[in-house]
């Protein structure tokens, strides 16, 4: 079970690396949050490829993929679909909007109005959209990717804390090295390498994996290990609001992921502190007086995480692929 959620990241990661470039650990973060049926926070200035980076993921495993540019009068119903009236049959028809996607990357998603910001939460949590009393199930899988823009802050809308919270991670992409920005100029002289991306896996694969990553052993002593960091959280002196129950669940479920993508059927601490920093830093809201005195989330994590003693679990372990060196 392991061993294919293994084969199956490394053949997606390989795919998305001919267009990302030297992004090797965001990509296999990415790829625990798919195989959790998470969804996707990408924070970073624009131009380091957050739109290619969506665009990779859904032609490699071969999902249909929409895109959603948000601006402020964007209206929820250009999000979902909305039902017309046939003058034919003299019934209202309903035509589904880009939510209907398997993939959606949601462009600048802090520029679009709280009313249209919240037409995505039931999609995201439930995987179904409710339009004038009806209901429709989404196919799976069903992946949200959102970017945004944390320098510019000018006429956006920040997410509340609510919709922050039904991101599984947030990632940060960050610029590339001169030697990886030099490979990407080479790349691009004759075309965008995106164009001749093609699937290498099926979607049928992607929920297989995401099935088989459920069954992957997380120990006791590790699953007390999860609580006392995100429980910590909430009594922390720079924080003022702690993960919540669903923090618990999303760093428990990434670090089964994060397991299977290394090639394992258990898990290990190190999984649990590689996900720590994504998946519990956008859920945290600090004291005003503690970012005055410049602490930050991720800084904080760091803290919480080094605090916590980590519990010796014994396994026999085998050759596991590592993608944070």
């Amino acid at each position: 079970m392991a061993a294919d959620v293994a084969d199956l990241t490394a053949k997606v990661i390989a795919n998305m690396e001919k267009v990302i470039i030297g992004k090797r650990p965001q990509l296999a973060l990415a790829m625990a949050a798919y195989l959790c049926e998470g969804h996707i926070l990408l924070e970073d200035v624009p131009g380091v490829a957050k739109t290619m980076f969506a665009r990779a993921m859904s032609r490699s495993v071969g999902c249909t993929f929409k895109r959603l540019q948000c601006t402020p009068d964007l209206l929820p119903t250009d999000v979902t679909g909305v039902s017309i009236f046939n003058q034919k049959t003299t019934e209202f028809e309903f035509r589904a909007g880009p939510l209907f996607a398997q993939t959606l990357l949601v462009d600048e998603i802090n520029r679009a109005t709280p009313r249209t910001q919240a037409a995505l939460l039931e999609a995201m949590a439930e995987r179904r959209v409710t339009v004038d009393g009806q209901t429709y199930v989404l196919k799976p899988p069903f992946l949200v990717i959102a970017t945004q823009n944390p320098v510019d802050q000018e006429g956006t809308f920040p997410l509340p804390e609510a919709q922050l919270d039904r991101f599984l991670v947030r990632l940060s992409l960050g610029y590339p090295s001169f030697e990886e920005e030099s490979k990407m100029l080479t790349r691009l002289q004759k075309g965008h390498p995106i164009d001749d991306l093609n699937p290498v896996v099926p979607a049928a694969d992607i929920i297989a994996a995401q099935d088989a990553v459920r069954d992957i052993h997380l120990d006791d002593k590790l699953k007390k290990y999860i609580l006392e960091i995100v429980h910590s959280s909430r009594e922390h002196e720079d924080i003022l609001l702690g993960g919540s129950p669903r923090a618990s669940i999303a760093l428990y479920r990434t670090a089964q992921a994060l397991a299977g993508i290394a090639g394992r059927d258990f898990v290990i601490p190190d999984d649990v502190k590689r996900m720590a920093q994504p998946v519990l830093a956008h859920r945290l809201i600090l004291r005003p007086e503690s970012r005055l005195r410049k602490k930050t989330p991720a800084s904080v994590v760091a803290e919480l995480v080094s605090d916590v003693k980590v519990p010796m679990v014994e396994r026999a372990m085998k050759d596991t692929v590592d993608y944070f060196k």
